[in-house]
């Protein structure tokens, strides 16, 4: 493979994200199981996500605040000062969640360094998601880094056009077939699948992912046997 620039998902690639947000929304679903089951309570919190990402985006803050919401509905109302405190602590507490890498993502980045232009490209809260590269001590192996407001299509293309790369040029690795493969496809780059023993519910597609570009991997160190 010839490509010029490898970018990397950050969120459950290259360090554990997805099961501090499940810890999260089973202390959220403690505090209101008068209220509801936890099923009905992790529906309304994901269709309040859903609903707010053209206000709010991605990240820890916008799901604190579909949180809120969802106690909003859950209480009609009548949540206390204290109720809401509780909800703000759960999303303090994910905020200074410690990086925990994935296996083999260093050595895998050692060997890439130089070898190709390496870019960080992930969705969530800027402030965060820097946090997390600079506390990974990861930052040293990219040469860029895109915190986007979605993974789109045209967000790709922006984000290539800024880079001065072609798509033909350009792979994108990551766990979420949606967001980190489909849309790169689409525009004529190479996508690569690693998938995470977890997935949030917005990001799974249910469908098989057949295209000449795409590449389904087990593991990242695999990476190193396609580039």
């Amino acid at each position: 493979m010839a490509q010029k620039i490898i970018a990397f998902d950050a969120d459950d690639t290259l360090w554990h994200n997805e099961p501090y947000f499940d810890e999260a929304q089973e202390r959220f679903c403690a505090l209101f199981q008068d209220y509801a089951s936890s099923q009905e309570i992790l529906g309304l919190i994901l269709n309040h996500q859903v609903k707010n990402l053209p206000l709010y985006g991605f990240g820890i803050k916008a799901f604190t605040l579909s949180m809120i919401e969802t106690a909003l509905n859950l209480t009609e109302h009548t949540i206390s000062g204290k109720g809401i405190e509780k909800i703000i602590a759960i999303g303090k507490d994910l905020l200074e969640k410690p990086v925990e890498l994935l296996p083999d993502v260093e050595t895998v980045l050692q060997e890439l360094k130089g070898k190709y232009k390496l870019v960080v490209a992930t969705k969530g809260d800027l402030k965060d998601q820097h946090r997390k590269l600079h506390d990974s001590n990861l930052g040293v192996y990219f040469h860029h880094i895109e915190v986007l407001s979605d993974k789109t299509e045209l967000d790709y293309t922006k984000m290539l056009n800024r880079l001065d790369c072609q798509p033909k040029d350009f792979v994108m690795i990551g766990n979420s077939l949606k967001s980190d493969v489909l849309p790169v496809l689409n525009i004529g780059g190479t996508g690569v699948h690693i998938p995470y023993h977890t997935t949030w519910e917005y990001e799974k597609i249910d469908f098989e992912v057949k295209h000449e570009n795409f590449i389904a991997l087990t593991n990242i160190k695999e990476v190193l046997n396609i580039l």
